[in-house]
């Protein structure tokens, strides 16, 4: 990288967010992160990230929390012993919008980090201000589909997500015209090898379980379900331009093999690395070079054994049932994730077993209306307020 990057984070005091954070301080010659947003439900971790950071803008989404938030930057300055000519508050956004606002101001890098389909306003903003878009919201290119690829320039998108980070490296292993197939790497989650009987009585810790990657708890569970995998396939799809057949999942376990890609001659190139997600956030924000602070390496000197299952979709049958929402297109991707986000909430409070949580989503689908393709926002809403609201009253008994 000849030059440093000006990077906004969006979701700083997520997971990923934070991991940001932890790479840009590694790497300050390459990244200076400039603008940061957050929900607001922890304005003391924000106003620490804020003023360690220097940084110009900060956005919050609880309109209320600008005030709370005022008060944690004086709080936090003061424990550092600064007066307050010492420091210089940044221009505090809030409300709804706030992130939206942020991410069209001016920066080199947009790194969305929010979870849920929320962030697509944000990734549109990015996009349409002509941001690099980092994005490790998944959900705002599924949900918004062909709204999103319309707004983007070719190499404006660049995936955070371990997965289609892993298929982005491997590609350049070939030309398009050379790829064969896409396979996707899925850990299995914390029930791999369990059959569809032996999962109706997990348990919701349980499901927050994750055996190789910390992660935040809706990533959690739908790993649990391998929904994830599903809305990965969908993205996958979007990303790099393959046709849903040619896009495969193969469980892996150990999470070191990240995606493969098959080419035409039969050559399959895969990316290992240690299970982290600072190396694909780094790729994201340094995208196309590597930066030299990241992660460690695999340990060669160290025996290892890898393995590659077959998915049991009769045991997970969200990977298929993501496939069928994906050929299918216009928002039925966006209600299959609103469908999700409502059952995994279901689940965590004790309303919904956790095998429910994919039956649910496949009764939405199941009784959606044909809506045909987005032409806005508003029309993606519509159809996640239509799931949403179809699958709250199976809940509740309907």
């Amino acid at each position: 990288m000849s030059s440093s990057r000006e990077v906004t984070v969006l979701g700083s005091t997520g997971s990923i967010g934070r991991q940001a954070i932890a790479v840009a301080q590694q790497n300050p010659q390459q990244l200076r992160i400039t603008g940061l947003a957050a929900g607001g439900g922890d304005v003391a971790l924000l106003a620490e990230q804020a003023l360690t950071l220097g940084v110009r803008t900060v956005a919050v989404a609880r309109a209320t929390a600008a005030q709370d938030l005022q008060l944690a930057f004086y709080a936090a300055a003061s424990k550092r012993g600064w007066s307050r000519g010492e420091f210089q508050l940044p221009e505090i956004l809030a409300g709804p919008r706030a992130a939206e606002e942020l991410a069209a101001r001016p920066a080199d890098v947009v790194l969305n980090g929010i979870t849920g389909s929320i962030g697509l306003r944000p990734t549109l903003a990015a996009l349409a201000a002509g941001r690099t878009l980092a994005l490790a919201n998944k959900e705002s290119l599924i949900a918004g589909g062909e709204l999103v690829l319309a707004a983007a320039e070719p190499g404006q998108l660049v995936p955070v997500d371990s997965e289609h980070s892993a298929l982005a490296q491997c590609l350049r292993g070939g030309s398009r015209a050379e790829v064969a197939r896409l396979v996707l790497t899925a850990s299995g989650g914390p029930f791999r090898g369990r059959s569809a009987d032996e999962l109706a009585g997990v348990a919701v810790e349980q499901a927050l379980a994750h055996p190789n990657w910390d992660m935040g708890p809706v990533v959690t569970i739908n790993s649990a379900t391998l929904v994830n995998k599903g809305l990965e396939l969908i993205e996958a799809h979007l990303l790099f331009g393959v046709p849903y057949a040619d896009i495969d999942v193969v469980v892996h376990p150990q999470s070191i093999v990240h995606s493969m890609v098959t080419f035409t001659d039969g050559a399959t190139i895969a990316q290992a690395s240690p299970p982290d997600m600072r190396l694909p956030i780094a790729l994201g924000l340094a995208w196309p070079d590597r930066l030299p602070h990241v992660q460690p390496a695999l340990d060669w000197s160290a025996a290892s054994t890898w393995e590659f299952l077959p998915l049991d979709s009769e045991a997970f049958p969200a990977v298929r049932l993501a496939r069928a929402a994906g050929e299918v297109g216009g928002v039925v991707p966006a209600m299959y994730n609103a469908a999700n986000e409502e059952a995994v909430a279901a689940f965590t409070a004790g309303r919904l077993s956790f095998p429910g949580i994919v039956q649910l989503v496949a009764r939405t689908l199941d009784a959606a209306p044909d809506l045909g393709a987005p032409s806005s926002v508003d029309d993606v809403l519509a159809a996640e307020k239509w799931a949403r609201e179809h699958a709250r009253e199976v809940i509740d008994g309907g």
